[in-house]
């Protein structure tokens, strides 16, 4: 038989994983559930205002990986991190899980009626 993927979108992770668990009771052969940013490695975590620590800049002084430090230094330029920019093109739309499945042929229009019903893009 053949197999399908799907990825779809979601704004929380708890909507995705009840999405997977509706998803199992129609026997999906693999799925994933997973974050994904804009920039590669961890992203950028804000100034704590209280303390002043900055997160990324800890990393850069605990010797961390080349890319952690170009994904935090990705983010801190980025428009929106001021708060006094729309974002720029194409701004974040707050769907950052992705769920990730493969299904059989037999299965998928019911598996992607299931994802839109629950609020998933796809």
């Amino acid at each position: 038989m053949a197999e399908k993927n799907i990825l779809a979108y979601f704004k929380s992770p708890e909507e995705a994983e009840g999405v997977a668990r509706k998803l199992s009771a129609l026997r999906v052969e693999d799925m994933s559930i997973d974050r994904f940013s804009r920039y590669a490695g961890e992203g950028y975590d804000p100034m704590n205002p209280v303390t002043g620590s900055i997160s990324s800049l800890a990393a850069i002084t605990q010797d961390a990986a080349i890319t952690n430090r170009s994904a935090g230094i990705l983010a801190a330029a980025d428009p929106a991190a001021s708060g006094l920019s729309h974002g720029g093109q194409g701004g974040p739309t707050g769907h950052d899980i992705l769920l990730t499945a493969v299904v059989d042929e037999s299965i998928h229009h019911q598996a992607l009626r299931i994802i839109e019903e629950s609020g998933g893009l796809i």
